[in-house]
């Protein structure tokens, strides 16, 4: 019980933090009109439309302020939804036991689907926004339904508890969700049930290609190495490799210009831009 509370400890931090981030980097400019417009019909240049995954403790709308954006500026039809809802309702979800999640991860790609004419979807994942549809790709039918898959602050193998204590304490937010049900905070805890059937043979099926964005300064998923993957069709990419004057933490990645343009490129690597090394920092967080 008391490491649980320590990670619900956490995950308040990430709630608090996450809105910080995506409400101070959207407050000059408004998301673009066309995110989540189901009237929008896939160009030739961009036949599957994307499907958006928020993090633990995020929403629909506030882990991508700052990507759906400009992946709407860049041609997608562009969706996202509010999934894993508990007690908190649509302010915070993903709480929900992550078996769960996938299934509804599931049903609104097939939503997707029928309203775009789409046979596949990308998906771009935060965090547990890349563990529910991985589980969701190799157990649930997703692999014939999903071209692309890129995730940033990756997590498939969990997460120790010394990162998220130290984080959660030098911001005394401990205890503020305690009582509150998060069955994916235990899914996420190592040797949990979940994480073990995710990670029964390869996480990374064949059929999608699978890229994740990892960094060097997560201090929630620790160790960031959680995020990687091995298979013929996967990508791996340590922020830091690419670009060495960017130290932005796990929450950081949602609103940071290099992971954006690193999943633009991914999603369309025949068209990629140049990868120019912005300087960015989100002190750690």
């Amino acid at each position: 019980m008391a490491k649980l509370r320590t990670f619900l400890a956490a995950l308040a931090l990430s709630v608090l933090a996450s809105t910080t981030l995506t409400a101070t980097a959207s407050a000059d400019a408004p998301p673009r009109s066309g995110w989540n417009d189901w009237s929008c019909r896939p160009s030739a240049a961009h036949p599957e439309p994307v499907v958006l995954v928020h993090g633990l403790g995020g929403n629909s709308w506030d882990n991508f302020l700052t990507l759906a954006p400009a992946l709407r500026s860049a041609g997608y039809c562009v969706y996202s939804q509010t999934y894993g809802k508990t007690v908190l309702g649509g302010l915070a979800g993903g709480l929900a036991p992550m078996a769960d999640s996938a299934v509804e991860v599931g049903a609104f790609v097939d939503r997707v689907r029928a309203a775009t004419g789409s046979a596949k979807v990308d998906i771009v994942g935060h965090s547990e926004g890349t563990t529910v549809p991985a589980y969701y790709i190799k157990y649930l039918g997703g692999a014939a339904k999903v071209d692309d898959f890129v995730g940033f602050g990756s997590n498939f193998r969990g997460t120790t508890l010394n990162g998220l204590a130290s984080l959660a304490a030098a911001l005394r937010l401990q205890g503020l969700l305690t009582g509150v049900g998060c069955g994916a905070c235990t899914d996420y805890l190592p040797g949990s049930a979940f994480l073990a059937k995710l990670n029964d043979g390869p996480v990374a099926v064949p059929g999608p290609t699978y890229t994740t964005i990892v960094t060097r300064y997560d201090s929630v998923v620790t160790p960031y190495t959680s995020g990687l993957l091995t298979g013929d069709n996967v990508t791996n990419i340590v922020l830091q490799d690419k670009c060495r004057l960017d130290t932005a933490g796990h929450l950081g990645l949602a609103v940071d210009p290099n992971v954006t343009r690193l999943v633009l490129n991914r999603l369309d690597p025949e068209h990629s831009k140049p990868f120019r090394c912005l300087p960015f920092t989100t002190v750690g967080v």
